[in-house]
């Protein structure tokens, strides 16, 4: 049954629904690959068949009776090892997080999918607490990209994307703190949203706080939709979380974008040097949104580079993350880490309001931009992935991952939700990304317009072989 593997989780609710197989078949089928692409690209810390089977089996009796605990009653997920789950360690990619301990909560995002009847495969690989935009750590070694086992699946949440892009799960929970859903979702072929902050409940908060977003990656937007609807439910213990949503964000997928304003930046105002095939790809993608009805203008937003900001508010989170460490666990940290932390602990108080100045305005400047358009459209990357096991691509200059990922970082700084289609492939067969970004709380428009784009089958590539 290794096909129901590639089955979309609005596909597998369906059948689930019609009788046509069961979810202990497609639980067994996503662990069959699951199983294959951990051999091909270390997609995952750990996985929990036994667990997932009985969660299956109990799925498969509601469905029996018509009485399924929830719209994802069923589907194989799997989670991020950064959030944590009852039953088990949560190790964010670290020797320095010690396995021992009580494990008894669930984080927000967590416990929705469990109460929605979700079947949890097991845990996706991070790189050391989510610091970098590339999947690998001194716990886990580097993930691959499906796609090219040489090259990175990217990062942090390169685990939850290498996963969905094999069809180990339709769906997968990672966080996004600088493009962390983004990034490997744009080099693995898969769809990526990062929600507004605060759309999905987070707890407990981590050092990089209001940066940090939990996010779903998917086969598509319908799905991550299905997700986002499950995922935003309320939970007391996130402060910063947003109200319930108005609607159903699955159902806002169906509007089209005939009429919708869309600005096209293909290079951020010169800033971003793009490789060719990226940009005609994105071009291409952009072109077919036109065709659709939307009103597509290339234009630009006031967006100066903030990279200095985000150093300053991602180093301080890096250092605060190493604070709480004990001084001989610091130690097992990799020297990436302790090299951003060393710099974060010399920030002072007055260098990280500077950075909040800069980060508000850079929200006003969004908000007024998207008065004037409903969305705005870039590439997710200006390269595609690159040789695994480094933080940047060799013989590039840049010194860390923020050098190589200029088009998502900048809304993290917002808040805004931002979203990665897979639009074509380059010359080496490898994913290229479109990304789609709304004004705060508008993430309803950012499935709208992805979705628009599957429909007309403007988005998705060719999946992977080999596993």
């Amino acid at each position: 049954m290794t096909e129901l593997a590639d089955l979309t989780a609005s596909r597998l609710l369906d059948g689930y629904r019609r009788g046509e197989f069961s979810p202990v078949e497609a639980v067994r089928a996503a662990l069959d690959r699951a199983g294959r692409a951990q051999d091909a690209v270390n997609a995952f810390v750990r996985l929990e068949a036994d667990e997932a089977l009985v969660r299956a089996r109990a799925s498969e009796e509601r469905w029996r009776r018509g009485e399924p605990a929830g719209p994802l009653d069923g589907v194989p997920v799997t989670v991020k090892d950064v959030l944590p789950m009852r039953g088990g360690p949560t190790l964010r990619g670290s020797r320095a997080v010690d396995p021992a301990g009580a494990w008894d909560e669930d984080a927000p995002a967590v416990a929705r999918l469990r109460e929605s009847g979700a079947v949890f495969l097991g845990r996706t690989t991070t790189s050391e607490f989510g610091w970098k935009a590339v999947t690998d750590s001194p716990l886990s070694g580097v993930t691959l990209n499906p796609y090219d086992t040489s090259r990175t699946a990217g990062g942090s949440s390169g685990g939850a994307a290498a996963a969905v892009a094999l069809g180990a799960g339709p769906l997968a929970l990672g966080t996004d703190g600088g493009g962390s859903v983004r990034v490997p979702a744009a080099f693995c072929g898969v769809f990526g949203l990062k929600p507004t902050y605060g759309r999905v409940p987070l707890y407990p908060a981590g050092p990089f706080g209001t940066l940090a977003h939990v996010g779903p990656l998917a086969r598509d937007a319908a799905d991550a939709a299905l997700l986002l609807d499950v995922i935003s439910g309320p939970d007391a213990r996130d402060w910063s979380a947003l109200p319930p949503p108005s609607g159903s964000f699955a159902d806002a997928t169906a509007g089209g974008v005939r009429g919708l304003r869309v600005a096209y930046s293909p290079s951020l105002g010169g800033q971003v040097a793009v490789r060719p095939a990226i940009a005609a790809a994105v071009r291409r993608a952009v072109t077919g949104l036109a065709g659709l009805g939307a009103y597509v203008t290339e234009t630009d937003p006031d967006l100066a580079d903030p990279v200095r900001a985000f150093h300053t508010l991602w180093f301080g989170g890096a250092a605060r993350t190493v604070q709480l460490l004990g001084p001989h666990r610091r130690e097992l940290l990799e020297p990436g880490l302790r090299e951003v932390a060393a710099i974060g602990a010399r920030l002072t108080a007055l260098d990280h309001l500077a950075a909040v100045d800069v980060r508000r305005d850079l929200g006003r400047r969004m908000g007024l931009f998207h008065e004037a358009y409903d969305v705005l459209v870039t590439p997710t990357l200006p390269i595609t992935a690159f040789e695994a096991g480094v933080e940047v691509p060799r013989g590039s200059g840049h010194r860390r991952w923020t050098g190589w990922t200029p088009f998502t970082y900048p809304f993290n700084l917002t808040r805004q939700p931002a979203a990665t289609v897979p639009v074509g492939v380059d010359g080496d067969g490898l994913p290229v990304g479109l990304q789609v970004v709304a004004a705060r709380h508008r993430d309803d428009l950012v499935l709208r317009v992805a979705h628009a784009l599957y429909e007309a089958e403007v988005a998705g590539v060719e999946r992977p072989g080999g596993v």
